[in-house]
């Protein structure tokens, strides 16, 4: 196993033990099959080629999207064996050639959005949309050459995840997907920022705009629909009704800033008919966190005519189509589906991070439990039993 200083306050390369430019053999946790537990096992990782990154991971997190991709859910995004994990942060260990906005030993997220700065989307102030290393399920080689950085003992491939792979003691990213954050972030709270609250607080502020004394609906309280409460909150909305199935979401959503709960499982009137008797007509900003088309609809009738702006945040199985029909668009109600919150990862990131740095948003509400990374298994079951929001692994 590579030699390292490890501290949730840094990490240091022992002089004595360099490994820029060399192969490091490390403990990853890799599945080998869909559904199949997480399997610790030595790895080896490649250095970085151009323009890409090799980091050494501190704290990594689960997301419901490493659970869909572990279940292999979507068998079109299936790749054994393969690494997951993308929520993260750690600490550059080497830079490939190109690379000049980092450097060993800065701190750093990845992320699975990434910005290169260089494509029509990414020079455009409308979208943080990346054409060269967006997010893509189907991805599972480097870009440069079109293989994995990642290896058995054996030399057998390894597969990466959602440009980032973060479920291992060092990984190698493009430079476009690594972010550099101020070197005083606390890098365990940093780890919400490379998926969940970025996600659901970008979608507040820069998908929807919400604005203050405005009311919101929220279909879904795991870590994303929270994080948009969160953000509502700290943007001033008056009313902010949580929807969910699971009453004791609620006890957590007040804390993030929710003002009423819907339970849907409970008998009464149409869902979107209870949330406009209580909002005089509707609410101003809806957002369906969960992947449910049902869902969906009933968020977008929830808002009210004329001004009513839903955004999709769930992730929808194919081949499923909206469930609206184009005429109800004539209400003045709109609907927009939202990635990474719309935040450009590397040039807006780290402004957000020094935001929750200051206390804008309350990271260490989201981090529910706390595991080593040996406990991987664990953390995923926590993930499915539905009794953590984060549960960040220390590797």
């Amino acid at each position: 196993m590579a030699n390292h200083q490890n501290s949730a306050n840094g990490w240091s390369k022992p002089s004595d033990q360099r490994t820029t430019g060399k192969v490091i053999t490390c403990k990853a946790a890799v599945v080998w099959g869909p559904g199949q537990p997480f399997v610790m096992e030595q790895v080896q990782v490649d250095p970085p080629q151009k323009l890409e990154v090799r980091i050494k991971i501190l704290f990594t997190s689960i997301c419901h999207t490493d659970l869909s991709a572990w279940q292999g859910e979507n068998e079109a995004q299936r790749a054994f064996p393969r690494i997951l994990g993308h929520e993260a942060s750690g600490i550059v260990e080497s830079v490939g050639e190109g690379v000049k906005d980092m450097k060993e030993g800065d701190r750093v997220i990845p992320i699975f959005n990434g910005e290169c700065g260089d494509c029509k989307c990414c020079k455009s102030e409308k979208t943080n949309i990346c054409h060269n290393f967006g997010v893509n399920p189907f991805k599972k080689v480097m870009n440069n050459d079109g293989t994995s950085r990642f290896s058995t003992k054996d030399g057998k491939p390894i597969y990466h995840f959602l440009n980032t792979s973060t479920f291992s003691e060092y990984t190698v990213l493009e430079s476009a997907c690594v972010v550099k954050i101020d070197p005083e972030a606390p890098l365990k709270k940093m780890t919400m920022l490379s998926c969940g609250v970025s996600t659901g607080v970008g979608a507040a502020w820069n998908t929807a705009n919400v604005q203050a004394a405005s009311t919101v609906a929220i279909f879904g309280l795991g870590s994303v629909g929270l994080a948009v409460a969160e953000g509502a909150r700290a943007r001033g909305a008056s009313k902010i009704i949580g929807v969910d199935i699971n009453p004791d979401k609620f006890i957590k959503g007040q804390a993030m800033g929710v003002t009423d709960f819907i339970n849907p499982d409970e008998p009464g009137k149409p869902l979107h008919e209870r949330i406009r008797e209580i909002t005089d007509g509707g609410v101003d900003y809806s957002f369906e966190c969960i992947g449910n088309l049902d869902v969906l609809r009933e968020a977008f009738l929830s808002t009210h005519e004329g001004w009513g702006f839903t955004v999709v945040l769930g992730i929808h199985p194919t081949p499923k189509m909206l469930p609206l029909h184009p005429m109800e668009l004539f209400h003045g109600r709109g609907i927009i589906g939202s990635v990474f919150g719309g935040f450009k990862g590397k040039s807006q990131l780290p402004h957000f991070a020094q935001e929750c740095m200051h206390g804008v948003v309350d990271l260490d509400k989201f981090i529910t439990h706390e595991l080593p990374f040996e406990k991987i298994n664990d953390a995923f079951q926590l993930l499915i039993e539905g009794k953590s929001l984060r549960c960040v692994l220390q590797l």
